[in-house]
C-alpha cells in the first residue's frame, strides 16, 4: 500500500519511539516538500505494573493518535541490539504492538535504526539524544521537553521525510500481507 498523500500534496507522518517505560512520538506535516511540526508528546508506561497492560496502553494510545491525526505514513525506531536480552525482548514488543495498531488502521509503516534516524536529523549517527532534540528545535522551532523520548518520536519522522523516496533504508509494511510476505521465517 503507498501512502495516502492528501489531493493538495500534504502528507501527516506519525513518529514512534517504542518504549517499556515512555513511548515517544511526534507527528509532522509536509506539505510541498516542506516540513511542518504539528505535536509531539510521550506516553508514561512506569506506572503501570504488569508488562501486558503497557502493551496495551500503546496499542490504543497508537490508534487514537491515529484515529485524531490520520496519519498516512508512520516511522517507527527499530529496536537496537544491546546486552541485556530481556529489556530487547521487552522492546520489541512495543514496537510490535504500535505496529500492529498502524497495520490494523492500514496506515503504511517503515523501520529505521536509531543510527539512520540520527545521521538524518544531525549528520552523525552517534549523536546524543540531546544533539538530536537541539537539531530538532533548530529545524522545526520546538521547546525541548523534560524527558527526550519525544523528540526521538519526532526525529523518526523526520527520518521519514528525508528518506521516503528512497524507502530502501529501512523496512516498510504496507499491511499484514506485505508483513507476512517480507517475514515468511518469523510467521507461522
Amino acid at each position: 500500500m503507498q501512502s495516502k498523500e492528501k489531493n493538495n500534496n500534504e502528507i501527516i507522518i506519525l513518529g514512534v519511539d517504542p518504549g517499556t517505560t515512555i513511548m515517544g512520538f511526534g507527528l509532522i506535516k509536509v506539505k510541498k516538500n516542506n516540513m511542518e511540526f504539528m505535536l509531539m508528546d510521550e506516553l508514561l508506561l512506569s506506572k503501570y505494573d504488569s508488562h501486558a497492560l503497557r502493551l496495551k496502553k500503546i496499542f490504543e494510545r497508537t490508534l487514537q493518535l491515529i484515529d485524531t491525526y490520520h496519519p498516512d505514513e508512520m516511522a517507527l525506531e527499530a529496536p537496537f541490539f544491546g546486552k541485556n536480552v530481556q529489556s530487547m525482548l521487552k522492546l520489541g514488543r512495543a514496537q510490535g504492538v504500535a505496529m500492529a495498531a498502524g497495520l490494523y488502521r492500514e496506515v503504511a509503516i517503515t523501520e529505521y535504526l536509531p543510527k539512520k534516524i540520527k545521521m538524518a536529523v544531525t549528520g552523525s549517527g552517534n549523536a546524543s539524544k540531546e544533539q538530536v532534540a537541539k537539531m530538532l528545535k533548530s529545524m522545526l522551532g520546538i521547546t525541548i521537553p523534560k524527558n527526550l523520548d519525544s523528540t526521538d518520536g519526532l526525529a523518526a519522522a523526520v527520518c521519514h521525510f528525508y528518506n521516503r523516496k528512497n524507502i530502501s533504508h529501512g523496512k516498510s509494511y504496507s499491511g499484514w500481507g506485505a508483513f507476512v510476505k517480507q517475514n515468511k521465517g518469523r510467521v507461522k
